[in-house]
């Protein structure tokens, strides 16, 4: 391994600021009137969620959304995008702030006792992002690392518990500011799915800056993330299928994970049915 040891991170971390956004209208009559859905979705993952500055969202979980909304009867101009940090999408739902989250929302047991899913919809493998010029060749290379993270993120927590318990670990509000420290040097590594990482390192401004380690730490299935008990899991999931099955869901991969070289793998299968 060729990796210099990162000094300190800055302390200071962004504070969340979180909009109360009204719940759209459970009518889903299919018309695609004047009701309206809130779907909770990330605004800075490129190719997944992302704002764009004439305020726009792009990437593959605004294409899932915006389907699964389409088939919930809603047209794309009635639906209210809502930012949903990793710390407050279980908070999003139990407050009745979002209908439902496509956001790179790994399904576990632990967020299942708080909230239900629908899906998978994909699965990705957490890995590291790292400078161009440097390596990092296996899991014990990991421990001698400063790593950066998003604070309540799955990888955060297993890299803590499982991967890495002696590695420094950085947790920040968004992959935005640990991409900041990777750029400056006050981290070694960022850490999440793959398919986040291959975003950033596609980006026009990070082209040849940066690069997967291609450690293959896990196994994510991102699901659609629904408030405890709430009825609209099986439309969800139906509406999950009706895009695999019609190829939209390949197309969708192949515009907003295929310009970045990712070779993703195939629709998984549906398991979240109660």
């Amino acid at each position: 391994m060729k990796l210099r040891k990162a000094s300190a991170l800055a302390a200071s971390v962004l504070a969340l600021s979180l909009t109360a956004t009204a719940c759209g209208s459970s009518d889903d009559s299919g018309d695609g009137g004047g009701d309206k859905i809130t779907v909770g979705i990330k605004f800075d993952q490129p190719g997944l969620g992302l704002k764009t500055p004439d305020g726009s969202f792009a990437g593959f979980d605004v294409d899932v959304a915006t389907y699964v909304a389409g088939e919930l009867g809603y047209a794309p101009e009635n639906i209210n995008f809502v930012e949903s940090p990793s710390p407050e999408r279980e908070n999003l739902l139990k407050r009745g702030d979002v209908d439902f989250i496509v956001a790179t929302y790994s399904i576990t047991d632990t967020r299942k006792q708080e909230v239900d899913f629908a899906g998978p919809y994909f699965v990705a493998h957490q890995d590291l992002l790292i400078r161009a010029d440097e390596d990092v060749t296996s899991e014990d290379d990991i421990n001698s690392l400063t790593l950066c993270s998003v604070a309540g993120s799955t990888p955060a927590q297993r890299i803590k518990d499982e991967i890495a318990p002696d590695a420094g670990l950085h947790e920040q509000a968004t992959y935005s500011e640990c991409l900041a420290g990777l750029e400056n040097g006050t981290v070694d590594a960022i850490t999440t799915d793959d398919v986040i990482l291959a975003g950033y390192a596609a980006q026009d401004q990070h082209q040849g800056k940066f690069k997967l380690a291609g450690l293959n730490l896990s196994d994510e299935f991102y699901g659609v993330g629904v408030q405890k008990g709430s009825d609209l899991r099986a439309d969800i999931n139906t509406a999950i299928q009706k895009m695999i099955d019609d190829g939209e869901w390949d197309a969708a991969i192949e515009k907003n994970v295929g310009p970045s070289g990712y070779a993703a793998e195939g629709a998984p299968e549906i398991t979240e049915t109660n």
